[in-house]
């Protein structure tokens, strides 16, 4: 089976963005389990003396929709590279290149937004933390008790989930410019017209630079 570098490359990038997804839905629903499923993002924290107490939590849907979009993203990848792995590279016509560049952008808006959802409420339930006066860093309320809930990782999940989901962004955009790269390769050549110079030139080349009768 005789594939090319660029093709590899592609392969790559796929195989990547496939990683990133699955860490990044999989660590965002761990810190979920350690709140008994609750979404944190854009979550609010207090402090009772004693404890950190989970005022307000997200609507859970918004952790779904983030961990559905890099689940999805993820299968499309391993779909490609399973069917990279039964067959060779395949000849694909500019129209079927402007289709998939079309669908990619797509998926990068969704992956930006969820990228910008984890960054944003990640932000939000940090500061919310903060504003208890009784933490140095957001990363410490690991090492508190909390009421009703024992979260241990609950930040590193969360922010190996953002980081993975930027990651992924990045991966996609290169992602997106082999396609590109692969859509001016598949470009078709202009055939020369008759009225073109540079079909008089071909010609008088050919002809040995005899005129042309009228």
């Amino acid at each position: 089976m005789a594939v090319s570098v660029p093709w590899l490359l592609g392969l790559a990038l796929h195989g990547a963005v496939f990683l990133c997804g699955i860490v990044c839905a999989s660590a965002l629903t761990v810190a979920q389990g350690e709140f008994g499923g609750q979404c944190l993002l854009y979550g609010a924290v207090s402090w009772n003396g004693s404890a950190l107490v989970p005022r307000s939590f997200s609507h859970v849907s918004l952790c779904y929709f983030v961990s559905a979009v890099s689940v999805v993203v993820a299968l499309c990848c391993f779909a490609v590279l399973l069917y990279s792995c039964c067959t060779d590279e395949p000849q694909r016509s500019r129209a079927c290149l402007t289709f998939t560049l079309v669908v990619a952008a797509v998926i990068l808006l969704f992956l930006l937004i969820s990228a910008c959802i984890l960054r944003a409420g990640m932000d939000v339930l940090c500061a919310s933390i903060m504003h208890t006066k009784q933490l140095a860093s957001c990363q410490e309320a690991e090492r508190k008790p909390w009421v009703s809930y024992r979260p241990t990782r609950f930040y590193s999940n969360l922010y190996s989930a953002q980081a993975s989901a930027w990651v992924n962004v990045f991966l996609w955009c290169l992602l997106l410019a082999w396609l590109l790269i692969q859509q001016r390769r598949e470009a078709p050549i202009p055939l020369l017209r008759h009225q073109d110079p540079e079909w008089s030139t071909e010609t008088e080349a050919i002809l040995g630079g005899q005129p042309r009768r009228s």
